[in-house]
């Protein structure tokens, strides 16, 4: 090698050297040498002491948020351990001796990092053991109520994050909410915690006065309170305080003895915890749950990094902002203008306009769009009525003229019908008359020929009528009618000439079936006059031996029908589809209108009418009108 590689080398030596010592130093002056990463990887050990339990309402959700706190901003892995005061369930005092010592036994010569003490009986523990248990630990005394807070057995290692109960703003909110309030009725348990906050409340709402009286529900079993509560008089409001054991030592979690309060009381509900919001309560002023577990984890996270507990000074937390559940509110019937200013109204549920704002706008449209359409088709449909009524009209006329036209067919036929019953008349009274002149009366023969004149004159009167009911012209009348009877009255009309044409006319009805449907007695007569008519024409006219004409009646799926038949020569193959059509006719004198009409009467009628030829011979008319409901 030679000289100068080899003071090369030596150059590049010494310079790596140079800059791991440079590395090295500014490691150490870091803090991030091997014992200062031992430390920040070493997890700290967090005791939190529970006052009734880990899933005791409102202490668990405090609780919970302020572990949610820490793990999201601790610096350092977190080892939280949990224990239970469980003295503080019981009516009266307990011995806490045997916890002592299963605590000091668990913790001996590995004292916690921090001791964190949940509510008011395990801030009194710690407090009163903390010789024997925690003696150097700082110890941090969170969601209890700074009355419950013994201030003269603190130490430079103890931090307080307490709440300030202010009971009178709680009951002067009711107040404010429901004005006609008279009773407020306090629920609460009968353990130790409980008997004390009772006593408290009672002192503060001496304030109160007269403006309203109060019912302590404290040395009461919990069942008995429920069935109080179901029946309270009106203008009365409960008031949740703690229910953890009540009079008759059961121990109660706090969400479902309110959720069993709720379901069976006739009144709102109020309290100041937020534990119990957005399940059963009204609302109101109350302790915020993220503030303290936000103000918690802070003092505790300044313990742990150094910080003197004695310096970690925390305000007692008062009651945030009013809120209140919408849900509650309607389901009481209180006025949101009640409300005290700045009040937030939660759990609101969405108008129909905003849960479905595009698709009502949609709809709107559609709707808009559709009325358009609407108010074309009105005015279409208006027009289409006013036809519709000029039609009728017309039709009304045209079936009077040929409603005259087919009674002069029948002018022998009527007059013989009027000139049997006069003829009869004459010849009762001519009797009468030459009875009067003898010299023996008969009266009961005389009775006789009297009723006889009767009979025969309402017989007379019976044609004219149904002649005149015929003839006159009157517009399309709906009403209910039997339609045998129509039909009978029809057929009473040609009778006479069927029979001078010698045609045998029959007619059968079942005669227990009645056939009511709605229409016009008249036209519908019109309707069987016609039928009746042509079938008689075309048996006149054929050279058959068998001349009849036969009208049944009967009913078929719904509809009342009416057929008419005859012996006749039928109809030819190519007519049958024209055959009602306007001006059709195979007569040569014939207008083509009689069938017509017809059908046009028979439609107005939501009806319909049909015709074929029979298998045997002749013509068979089929009319079908719906049946009356």
């Amino acid at each position: 090698m030679s000289r100068r590689n080899f003071i090369a080398s030596t150059k590049r030596k010494v310079a790596k050297v140079a800059l791991l010592c440079l590395g090295l130093a500014l490691w150490w002056a870091a803090g991030i040498g091997p014992a200062h990463a031992d430390e920040r990887r070493a997890p700290k050990r967090v005791l939190l002491l529970h006052s009734f339990g880990r899933d005791f309402l409102p202490w668990s959700e405090y609780a919970r948020n302020i572990k949610m706190n820490l793990e999201q901003r601790s610096p350092w892995p977190l080892d939280i351990q949990e224990h239970t005061l469980l003295t503080a369930r019981f009516t009266g005092p307990g011995p806490e001796g045997p916890f002592v010592e299963y605590l000091r036994s668990i913790y001996q010569g590995r004292p916690p990092d921090i001791v964190m003490s949940i509510g008011g009986p395990a801030a009194g523990f710690v407090q009163k053991h903390r010789t024997d248990l925690f003696p150097n630990a700082p110890m941090v005394l969170t969601t209890v109520e700074e009355r419950l807070i013994d201030r003269a057995s603190l130490t430079e290692q103890d931090t307080v994050v307490s709440v300030r109960n202010d009971f009178v703003a709680a009951f002067r909110n009711v107040l404010q909410v429901l004005p006609d309030t008279r009773t407020i009725a306090l629920v609460i348990g009968a353990s130790e915690l409980e008997k004390f906050w009772l006593d408290e409340v009672k002192k503060d709402v001496e304030t109160l006065g007269n403006r309203v009286s109060f019912v302590w529900y404290g040395d009461l079993p919990f069942d008995e309170i429920l069935k109080r509560a179901s029946a309270l008089p009106p203008h009365t409001v409960l008031f949740w305080g703690l229910m953890s054991v009540d009079a008759a030592g059961v121990v109660h979690d706090g969400d479902r003895a309110l959720q069993r309060l709720r379901a069976v009381a006739n009144a709102p509900i109020f309290c100041f915890e937020e534990s119990f919001f957005g399940r059963h309560i009204v609302g109101g002023p109350m302790h915020s749950i993220p503030e303290l577990g936000e103000k918690t984890a802070d003092a505790a996270l300044r313990i742990l990094g150094g910080e003197k507990p004695a310096d970690v000074k925390i305000e007692p937390i008062v009651y945030a902002a009013p809120k209140y559940d919408w849900r509650e509110l309607q389901r009481w019937g209180i006025s949101e203008s009640n409300l005290p200013e700045g009040s937030e109204v939660l759990f609101r549920e969405p108008g129909i306009w905003e849960e479905y704002r595009w698709q009502l706008a949609l709809i709107a449209a559609v709707i808009l769009i559709q009325a358009g359409l609407i108010s074309g088709l009105l005015h279409e449909r208006r027009g289409r009525r006013l036809a519709e009524v000029e039609s009728r009209q017309r039709l009304a006329e045209l079936a009077h003229v040929n409603r005259y036209a087919a009674v002069g067919e029948l002018t022998a036929s009527i007059a013989h019908e009027l000139n049997q019953p006069l003829g009869s008349i004459l010849t009762n009274a001519e009797t009468a008359e030459l009875m009067l002149k003898g010299t023996a009366l008969d009266l009961a023969e005389i009775g006789e020929i009297l009723a006889d004149i009767r009979r025969d004159d309402q017989r007379a009167g019976e044609v004219i009528r149904r002649l005149r009911s015929v003839l006159k012209k009157a517009p399309f009348e709906i009403k209910d009618i039997e339609l045998k009877e129509t039909v009978r009255e029809a057929i009473g009309l040609v009778g006479d000439v069927a029979a001078r044409r010698n045609i045998v006319l029959g007619f059968y009805a079942p005669p227990e079936m009645e056939l009511h449907v709605k229409g016009d007695p008249v036209q519908l007569q019109q309707v069987v006059l016609n039928l009746i008519l042509n079938a008689l024409e075309a048996i006149s006219e054929s050279k058959a031996g068998k001349r009849e004409v036969s009208v049944t009646m009967g009913r078929s799926a719904g509809a009342a029908e009416i057929r008419v038949g005859d012996t006749g020569p039928g109809i030819a193959i190519a007519d049958l589809k024209t055959i009602f059509e306007p001006f059709f006719t195979t007569k040569p004198e014939g207008m083509g209108m009689g069938l017509a009409i017809v059908r046009t009467i028979v439609e107005a009628h939501h009806g319909t009418i049909s015709a074929e030829n029979q298998p045997f011979g002749g013509a068979l008319f089929t009319v079908r009108l719906p049946i009356a409901s």
